[in-house]
């Protein structure tokens, strides 16, 4: 069984980014969780499922199959025999992620799912309980933090970039509603692991932040 390196932290904080380089850097696999829950997001609104009826979402959760496959640096889901790609990344997702992410019997799925995964080999799994709850084990617990103002601004030019129509209000409304929600839910709530290791990217370049991780891991 691989070694992991747990990322977690709010939405934009520069996980994702992060982790890819990572994951370059020390030859493992990155897996991006929050991927997992916007699978099950997608699929229930392409079934008609209403997200916000978790007895709905989680009777629906188990019709769900992803299949897993090692491409090159990371692990990808696959749906139907082909990745979702951008479909699980609009504005549509990013409303409805949340109550489904609630859901305790989708987090039960997604996190047997995540603990399988080691089996492949040494990772870096992203996410938002990844240290708290999916590996509360790993040496290797970082929370990523950073400024609201700063990740609104981070998501508003990845949005800009996919050719989504929104403002930056927009979106540091939608994100400090995910913090919210997140934050509060009563299964496995966003929240700092014990003792793990806090780094503020707000005012860190990719490569700062990289470096800091990539000296705590001893494989």
């Amino acid at each position: 069984m691989g070694q992991v390196i747990c990322i977690d932290g709010p939405a934009a904080s520069g996980k994702s980014t992060v982790s890819r380089a990572v994951a370059k850097k020390l030859g493992i696999l990155y897996v991006d969780s929050g991927a997992l829950y916007r699978i099950m997001t997608w699929q229930a609104l392409e079934h008609g499922v209403d997200c916000s009826d978790a007895a709905a979402v989680a009777a629906f959760c188990e019709t769900v199959n992803v299949v897993f496959e090692v491409r090159g640096e990371r692990v990808a889901y696959l749906i139907d025999g082909e990745e979702p790609g951008d479909r699980i990344r609009t504005p549509e997702i990013n409303a409805h992620v949340s109550p489904v992410s609630a859901v305790p019997a989708v987090r039960a799925r997604v996190t047997a799912w995540l603990r399988e995964m080691p089996q492949l080999g040494d990772l870096i799994v992203e996410g938002r309980d990844i240290g708290s709850v999916v590996y509360p084990d790993s040496p290797y617990r970082i929370y990523l933090d950073c400024d609201a103002d700063e990740r609104s601004r981070r998501r508003l030019a990845e949005d800009i970039g996919k050719g989504f129509q929104v403002n930056q209000e927009q979106v540091k409304a939608s994100l400090l509603n995910r913090d919210r929600i997140d934050s509060s839910r009563a299964t496995a709530p966003l929240k700092k692991a014990d003792g793990a290791l806090v780094i503020d990217t707000t005012n860190l370049t990719i490569e700062q932040v990289v470096d800091a991780i990539a000296k705590v891991f001893r494989p």
